[in-house]
C-alpha cells in the first residue's frame, strides 16, 4: 500500500479531484478494507461481548479494532483528508469537514448480523466531495466479497473467482424485486409505500449489502423508511452510482452528505 498520497496535486481545482487520483487511491483502500476484515474475522470466530451504545445499537471490540486499523492506514495514506468514523463520532471525535472533502467510515456495518453470526456484515469506506460520494468500497469478510467504484461505470465485484464489472438491471415487466432491511423494517409503513408499485417479491437483507445487491442487478429498489447515519450508506451509494443506479430522498430530492450530525432521512435507492 502506498503511503502519503498527495491529493492536493491531484486536484484540478479546489472542488474537484482528478479521475487519475481516484484510480491511484482505490487499490490502497481495497487493501485497507481487507485488513479491517481480517481483524473482524479474528473476533468473529472467537468469543466476544456486546455493549450497547447511546443510540441503543450494539458494538463489539471488532467494531473498534477495525476502525483503528482503518484510521491508522488512512492517516498515512491521505494525512490531509479528515475521517468521519462511526465509533470516533460516538466518542465525540468529530473532525472539521468544512472544506467538503472527507472520508466516511463504518468499520463494521451490520453489527447485529455480526452478533447473530450470519455473515451479512461489511466494512465500508467512502470518500465524499462536495456532499457526494466519489469513491466507495464495501467488503464482506465472511463471504470474501469486495464491491467498489469511483464514478459512473466503474463498479466492480471481486471474489476468489476473480473480478468483474457489475451493473444494475432493467425493471422486469412482471414486477419489482424489493430489498428491505432485516432488522429496521417498519412493515406497515413499507407496505403503504409500496402500494403504488407493482411488487413481485420482497427480500430482507442486512447491512450495506443491500446496495451491492441492487448494484449487481439482483433487485430493483431499496426503500429505507427509517433513519440511518451517513457512514451506513456512503460506500454502498458510491457502488450503486458506479453500477448505474441512484439514490434520492423520498420527496425526489438529491441525496447529499455532510448533513447535521451526519444523520440521514428516509431514502430510496433505485437500480435503473
Amino acid at each position: 500500500m502506498k503511503s502519503n498520497i498527495c491529493y492536493k496535486n491531484s486536484m484540478n481545482n479546489h472542488n474537484h479531484i482528478s479521475k487519475e487520483f481516484l484510480e491511484e487511491l482505490l487499490p490502497s483502500i481495497l487493501t485497507i478494507a481487507r485488513k479491517a476484515g481480517k481483524v473482524i474475522l479474528d473476533v468473529y470466530h472467537g468469543d466476544f461481548t456486546v455493549s450497547i451504545k447511546s443510540d441503543n445499537s450494539p458494538v463489539t471490540k471488532a467494531d473498534k479494532m477495525a476502525e483503528e486499523v482503518i484510521l491508522e492506514a488512512l492517516s498515512k495514506l491521505t494525512p490531509d483528508i479528515p475521517v468521519v468514523a462511526e465509533e470516533s463520532v460516538e466518542a465525540g471525535k468529530i473532525p472539521d469537514v468544512s472544506n467538503g472533502l472527507f472520508w466516511l467510515v463504518d468499520p463494521l456495518d451490520g453489527t447485529k448480523e455480526f452478533v447473530s453470526r450470519n455473515g451479512q456484515f461489511t466494512v465500508n469506506i467512502a470518500l465524499i466531495q462536495n456532499r457526494k460520494p466519489i469513491l466507495g468500497v464495501v467488503y464482506a469478510p465472511v463471504m470474501d466479497e469486495m464491491y467498489y467504484a469511483a464514478g459512473a461505470g466503474t463498479a466492480r465485484m471481486e471474489t476468489k473467482d476473480g473480478k468483474r464489472p457489475i451493473t444494475t438491471k432493467e425493471s422486469s415487466q412482471d414486477g419489482m424485486i424489493v430489498l428491505a432491511s432485516k432488522h429496521h423494517c417498519n412493515a406497515d409503513e413499507l407496505k403503504g409505500f409500496l402500494s403504488d408499485y407493482n411488487v413481485k417479491s420482497i427480500i430482507n437483507a442486512g447491512s450495506s449489502l443491500k446496495f451491492c445487491r441492487l448494484a449487481k442487478g439482483e433487485a430493483d429498489i431499496y426503500p429505507r423508511l427509517g433513519y440511518t447515519s451517513e457512514w451506513d450508506t456512503a460506500a454502498g451509494h458510491a457502488v450503486l452510482i458506479g453500477a448505474g443506479g441512484r439514490m434520492e430522498m423520498v420527496d425526489g430530492k438529491e441525496f447529499l452528505y455532510k448533513k447535521k450530525n451526519f444523520k440521514n432521512p428516509y431514502f430510496i435507492a433505485f437500480g435503473r
